[in-house]
């Protein structure tokens, strides 16, 4: 086996902990091959830098709950939602249900509305999503480069047959928008493609880092089946408020009122209340490990040094799920708003294409493709803002200037390389979404439940089964970008230490990108 002082990535035995003798925080055990190792970076030198990991109150926050307004915004929708789901669900168990589904008597529920067939394939659904979710992983692991160039052709691909369909289909408002798009990503393919060395040893280096921290899979597994919990909640939420309060179902006129209005109203609270819980927990987990392992790992170094704090993903959730709690609701809820208007436009969209509303139809579809854009750009930008909240335990807000400060100062063109690693992960969420959605088409085609005897019904279940197995990958491929971003975030304020902790790819990051390596004072 390698010895440590000795490891594949030149790192620097002699760098030496802030406070003299002892184990240094500077050279790690051996981690991804280098795809092809530049010529030494021949730029200014750190190896005598001794700033302690715990400057400027990085990881030792003060004992305050930040945000709190938005805490109790978070913690009373929730409970709202928990109140809607037990009406909904009780009073959908006293009418017994409408029967049906796998393993039950033969019966296939009435021809109204969503019944028991629904439940046993969205539960289907979420267990093959928990599946597909962790062999993506595994297989980008062990085909990295492979899979970054196959999954940006492939978004490629896609653009273009989205252009290609909704000209065949005259939808002419969307195609023009996704004939821009696919015109761009065929132009932005070459650039991205020579930038795939590097993307790939820094994502090679983030998943064997996580390799040497079982915390990493143990929060992203957590996370995930809360997540998939969350899905099978509101999955049951669902389908009750359509038994219950659907026009005709046998609840009406019994033990409520039912209009389709109600059905429609109640669903997007659902709705909304499912995303912002679903961001939540998603970046309750990335700050848990930007704050533990990956973070204590660039800023301590390995385990085996002895400089590491004890359990440093406990640490790392304990503040993110009490002071920090309540900014990373704030964040989150933006996301969330954006991400419901989008949703609404979409139904716009597709309303006013049935009804033969073109104009109607060409500015919702206009509208929505902003809101998604600006929707990316704020998810893009919050994930580094909550990596600045768990390394200091900063109020959302001044996370968000010194994420803006820090992006002004370091350019964004080296992170570029990170929206490769979330291009490889989020394609292959969105694969798992598209089969997720597949099996589901098939199961009600094969399975033929009375409710969607003429097709009504396929379309919501087949949405619903796409978010559930999106929702599922995104948590679990977070936990890799945690890592990616964390290293930058990192490199952007004390670029010395990954000059010991990865040299080689701290020399192909110089070479190609020497401002990035350059420190940003007071951040």
């Amino acid at each position: 086996m390698a010895n440590r002082d000795n490891d594949q990535w030149g790192a620097d035995p002699s760098y030496q902990a802030l406070g003299g003798s002892g184990l240094s925080p500077g050279y790690s055990r051996p981690y991804a091959a280098p795809v092809s190792v530049p010529p030494p970076y021949s730029g200014p030198t750190y190896g005598g830098d001794t700033k302690s990991p715990y400057e400027g109150g990085r990881f030792q926050p003060k004992k305050k709950v930040n945000d709190p307004i938005f805490l109790v915004l978070f913690i009373l929708q929730l409970l709202g939602f928990a109140a809607l789901s037990g009406i909904a669900i009780n009073d959908w168990i006293k009418m017994g249900g409408l029967g049906g589904g796998v393993g039950g008597d033969g019966e296939t529920g009435s021809s109204v509305t969503l019944n028991w067939h629904t439940i046993y394939l969205l539960l289907l659904v979420t267990a093959a999503g928990l599946l597909l979710s962790t062999c993506y992983l595994m297989l980008t692991r062990t085909f990295t480069r492979a899979i970054m160039h196959i999954t940006l052709v492939l978004a490629i691909a896609s653009n273009i047959a989205i252009c290609a369909y909704y000209w065949i289909t005259g939808y002419y408002s969307a195609a023009i928008i996704f004939t821009v798009i696919a015109l761009f990503s065929v132009l932005a393919y070459f650039g991205f493609r020579s930038r795939i060395p590097l993307a790939s040893l820094l994502l090679q280096v983030v998943m064997d880092v996580s390799k040497h921290h079982l915390g990493v899979y143990f929060v992203a597994f957590t996370a995930l089946l809360l997540q998939a919990a969350l899905s099978v909640w509101f999955t049951f939420t669902a389908i009750a408020i359509y038994a219950n309060w659907t026009p005709g179902s046998p609840s009406c006129g019994t033990t409520s009122t039912c209009s389709s209005g109600k059905v429609a109203g109640l669903l997007v609270y659902a709705v909304f209340s499912y995303l912002w819980t679903s961001q939540v927990i998603g970046n309750v987990a990335l700050a848990t490990l930007a704050g533990g392992p990956y973070g204590c790992w660039y800023y301590f170094g390995p385990r085996g040094l002895g400089q590491m704090p004890k359990h440093p993903a406990f640490s790392a959730f304990a503040r993110a799920s009490t002071l920090s709690l309540g900014s990373i609701a704030f964040g989150s809820l933006i996301v969330t708003i954006l991400e419901l208007i989008r949703l609404l436009l979409n139904a716009a969209r597709n309303n006013a294409r049935q009804e033969g509303s073109p104009v109607e139809a060409c500015l919702a579809c206009c509208a929505e493709f902003f809101i998604a854009c600006i929707e990316g750009l704020v998810q893009y930008f919050n994930r580094y803002a909550y990596i600045e909240i768990a390394l200091y335990g900063k109020p959302y807000l001044q996370a968000a200037k010194d994420t803006f400060r820090l992006f002004q100062d370091r350019g964004i063109d080296a992170l570029v390389n990170d929206s490769l690693v979330g291009t490889t992960l989020t394609f292959g969420a969105y694969l798992v979404g598209l089969l997720c959605s597949l099996f589901a088409y098939l199961y009600l085609r094969f399975t033929d439940p009375s409710y969607n005897s003429q097709g009504q019904y396929t379309a919501p279940v087949v949405l619903f089964a796409f978010l559930i197995g999106l929702q599922c990958s995104l948590t679990l491929s977070s936990a890799i970008e945690a890592g990616v971003s964390t290293i930058f975030v990192g490199l952007g304020e004390d670029p010395q230490v990954l000059e010991m902790r990865a040299p080689a790819l701290f020399a192909m990051i110089a070479e190609r990108y020497p401002r990035v390596v350059q420190g940003v004072p007071g951040v």
